[in-house]
């Protein structure tokens, strides 16, 4: 059975199973980035989804880092769209904003500074209190 839970504070039709998971309609992001950044300075954001969790195990992230990609996706990323997520198969859903931006990094393996893409995928919970992340890693994983 498949779940018709939402946990974002947008609600709307689901897709159908298998349909296309991206929210139509939309010109920019379904949350204010200012609301966004508000509740950072008070909460850091929930690792929502199972690949969220397994993004930050494979990179090494902890709640600190999820934190900062989270406000500088949010303060110099660029929206990309808005879509329904899952936090696992057969889960909840949540309606979030996707994010993408480069950011320079130090690489230890390189030895040298180099250029990062990431991915932010984050929705504002139900309550208006919680960030929820359905996706949160470099590019290409």
């Amino acid at each position: 059975m498949v779940s018709s839970i939402i946990v974002s504070q947008f609600s709307g039709e689901l897709p159908e199973f298998g349909k296309d998971r991206k929210i139509k309609g939309m010109t920019g992001p379904l949350y204010d980035p200012a609301k966004v950044l508000e509740i950072l300075k008070v909460k850091k954001p929930i690792a929502w989804a199972n690949k969220c969790i397994s993004d930050m195990q494979k990179w090494s992230f902890d709640e600190d880092d999820l934190e900062e990609l989270t406000r500088y996706a949010i303060e110099h990323g660029q929206y990309i769209d808005s879509e329904w997520c899952t936090n696992k198969p057969n889960g909840a859903f949540a309606a979030c904003d996707s994010y993408r931006f480069t950011r320079r990094e130090w690489n230890e393996n390189a030895y040298r500074e180099m250029s990062f893409d990431y991915y932010v995928k984050v929705a504002i919970g139900k309550t208006g209190k919680v960030l929820l992340l359905a996706s949160c890693h470099p590019s290409g994983s």
